[in-house]
């Protein structure tokens, strides 16, 4: 009994492992107007389900179809249309489900190109841009943006798990884990708020994980005691403060030049006062001059005068005396 329930586990294994799920596709890169050709191998008349998974991580075509007795099946999932947003150029994910039994799943990535003859590598292109503020201040927060595209197109996800491994290296060394942090504000865009605490550079270092592929992305914030704000409104303030001081300087140029030009003003009069007594001390000299000249005119007239009145003086005595 119990060799035979060994043999009937070990042959349920063997058939399980014998018939496996299989996926396959015609081609790794198609271009517009190609069909995507699904075939396989599953289990007998097996349901089997099929999904195409756009760059960003979209499910871009879905379909359920069984297999045939054999256990084989076949399926085109798409004739590649135009170019899109929605079908835009890029690496996707064929998915095979088998649901019979125990549930498994296949994926294969393809190419879809503007040419099907291109040599690719068939390896998806995961980029990660961060967006923080180049400064910030101790104890007031910021926001990091985080943009994560796959093959140019913004992918979906939760933030948690597209970004799980993202953190930020601090200044004393330490890391601080970001992924609870992480909020969606919309497909391919999250973002975060951060209170840094210690003064330094701060670099956040994001990783993302779209379908296995996995890409970095890192910035650098420089945490000062004050930020640019009250930087600039201590400047405007030296700004004004300057501007006052401009303005009484202009002032007091005003006043300076006010008082030179009565300075000035005061030196003209000055000047004409001195030279009106330039000239009253010449017309004084003039005056004195004349008045010596007509004194001396007069000494020469008086000098005679006082002679012939001595001389009659004596004649009037000499007569008195003789007729006494």
């Amino acid at each position: 009994m119990i060799l035979g329930l060994l043999l009937l586990v070990i042959t349920s294994s063997f058939f399980t492992n014998a018939f496996a799920l299989q996926l396959y596709t015609d081609r790794d890169v198609y271009s517009k107007g190609q069909p995507l050709l699904v075939y396989g191998q599953g289990l007998s008349n097996e349901p089997i389900i099929i999904r195409l998974f756009a760059p960003d991580g979209t499910i871009a075509q879905f379909n359920q179809i069984n297999a045939d007795a054999d256990g084989s099946f076949s399926h085109i999932l798409i004739r590649w249309p135009n170019a899109t947003s929605t079908y835009s150029y890029g690496t996707y994910t064929v998915e095979a489900i088998a649901t019979k039994e125990q549930v498994s799943s296949q994926k294969i990535d393809v190419k879809f190109l503007n040419s099907s003859l291109a040599r690719v590598p068939l390896q998806r292109i995961v980029l990660v841009t961060v967006f923080a503020p180049q400064t910030a201040a101790i104890n007031q927060a910021f926001r990091v943006f985080v943009q994560v595209t796959s093959d140019g197109s913004l992918v979906t996800g939760n933030a948690s798990t597209v970004l799980s491994s993202s953190h930020v290296h601090m200044p004393d060394g330490s890391q601080v884990i970001l992924s609870d942090s992480m909020k969606t504000l919309h497909q391919g865009l999250f973002y975060f708020d951060f209170t840094p605490t210690q003064e330094g550079t701060y670099v956040f270092h994001m990783i993302a994980n779209s379908q296995g592929t996995i890409s970095n992305g890192s910035v650098a914030t420089l945490v000062l005691k004050q930020d640019i704000e009250g930087i600039s409104n201590q400047i405007l303030k030296l700004n004004s403060g300057l501007d006052t001081t401009s303005q009484e300087l202009d002032r007091l140029k005003s006043e300076i030049q006010g008082f030179a030009s009565a300075l000035n003003s005061s030196q003209q009069s000055i000047s004409q006062a001195d030279e009106n007594l330039n000239k009253s001390v010449t017309s004084m000299s003039n005056s004195v001059t004349n008045i010596d000249q007509a004194s001396t005119q007069l000494n020469s007239l008086f000098l005679p005068v006082v002679a012939l009145i001595a001389i009659i003086i004596a004649l009037q005595i000499t007569i008195l005396a003789r007729r006494r």
